[in-house]
């Protein structure tokens, strides 16, 4: 019988988070408890200037400080062109070595699973080479919600990794945050529970984990609760399609905790697109939070997006409804998605429904679900049909893409 070659594959535990500090306490603390495990993080502070630091080191030996020089000056630049390929490298040449991936504050975790299933380094897929276990957020915990309720954008910090880039601190903290695997806040808890309150509400489906709040840090069963955890999902969606596969969005607690309430708002009738537009910053004023997707009579065959934090709100696309494609289209998507749809399919509207979800402080739920229900149709106006719908005023006409895959404005 001939002998069989087992080939290892290391794990990669990607760490992300806003605060570079608490992020790089909690990678230092990792280092210490595995003398092969490989910490690999890259500065992106000269990133406008098309230069990117990167470093690998274990915990006693700095194996690579190299400056890169990218074509094109971007995040997206970066992972593509300096973070994959490094990634497949080190699995090639040190096989039995774990990677941890420290990103910078500004990036975000679910823009490095993209690029992991749309790039390939030398022709292979990344997930050939390395296993990607965890995505592990560190949240500051004196930080967090003076960052989640700030209008800051990523400019004011210094922070923004193109001149382009406008995003705002409060969504780059949500997206890091509500992405994790795992949840770790660094730091000594907030007396008042609010901080912890707004956290489980923002991602009640990650594990959370406190640490630092003491004068010592218990490193192995720090490592132990974030490393080889085997958590990540890579078939799972972003959190604002997490409705469409039919998972959870965010949690209904009318009275919370705190003072800390949230409220997950459904209907299978439309928005009219004038009334949801006056609505808007009403619908924002009182949260810290709110994510999900909805439809539009003007667009009835485009699944929204809809987010907010820091006042503001982003709309985009999600792609057509299962009920907008044809039977060949719909073939191709998951088979969650197909499952969730045939549950709840509906003989007119088919898949097409809303489901938003809000977190805010002393947030008035049965207000804001009436202001919400004033924006759909009336019954008059559902009667009228779709051909009607079209013509209806609409200030969001432009706004998305005319075809799946075309840019957005």
């Amino acid at each position: 019988m001939s002998a069989r070659t087992v080939t290892a594959t290391p794990r990669v535990t990607v760490l992300a988070g806003f605060s570079a500090p608490a992020t790089d306490a909690v990678a230092r603390s990792l280092l210490i408890t595995d003398p092969a495990l490989l910490l690999v993080r890259h500065d992106i502070s000269r990133l406008r200037e098309g230069v990117v630091r990167r470093t690998v080191r274990t915990r006693s030996t700095i194996l690579e400080d190299e400056l890169v020089h990218l074509v094109h000056g971007c995040a997206a630049c970066t992972l593509r062109e300096d973070v994959l390929p490094t990634l497949v490298r080190l699995a090639r040449t040190r096989p039995h070595s774990d990677i941890v991936l420290a990103l910078p504050p500004a990036v975000e975790p679910e823009a490095l699973a993209t690029a992991c299933a749309q790039c390939a380094v030398d022709g292979a897929p990344v997930t050939e080479a390395v296993r990607f276990d965890s995505y592990v957020t560190v949240v500051e915990a004196s930080a967090f919600l003076a960052d989640l309720t700030t209008t800051d954008d990523l400019r004011h910090r210094d922070l923004h990794a193109a001149d382009e880039d406008h995003r705002c601190v409060a969504d780059v903290l949500a997206r890091q945050i509500e992405y994790a695997d795992t949840l770790v806040v660094w730091g000594r808890p907030d007396p008042t529970g609010v901080e912890e309150a707004v956290l489980h509400r923002l991602v009640p489906w990650a594990a959370h984990v406190r640490v630092g709040d003491t004068a010592t840090v218990d490193c192995t069963a720090l490592a132990a609760q974030l490393r080889r955890t085997g958590r990540h999902d890579p078939a799972k969606p972003g959190v604002l399609a997490r409705a469409l596969e039919g998972r959870t969005i965010g949690v209904d607690e009318p009275a919370g905790e705190h003072g800390v309430t949230a409220l997950v708002f459904r209907a299978r009738r439309p928005f009219h697109p004038q009334r949801l537009h006056a609505a808007l910053d009403g619908l924002t004023g009182d949260t810290l939070r709110g994510r999900g997707q909805l439809w539009l009579a003007t667009r009835p065959d485009l699944a929204v997006a809809w987010e907010s934090a820091g006042g503001g709100i982003g709309l985009g696309s999600l792609g057509p409804w299962l009920a907008a494609m044809s039977p060949a289209d719909r073939d191709r998507t998951g088979d969650l998605r197909r499952l969730a749809a045939d549950l709840d399919w509906d003989p007119y509207y088919g898949d097409r429904r809303t489901v938003l979800a809000f977190i805010g402080l002393a947030l008035d739920g049965p207000d804001l679900t009436r202001r919400l229900t004033g924006c759909l149709l009336t019954d008059a106006e559902l009667a009228d049909g779709e051909a009607a719908w079209a013509g209806m005023p609409d200030p969001f006409a432009g706004f998305f893409p005319a075809h799946p895959g075309q840019d957005q404005p």
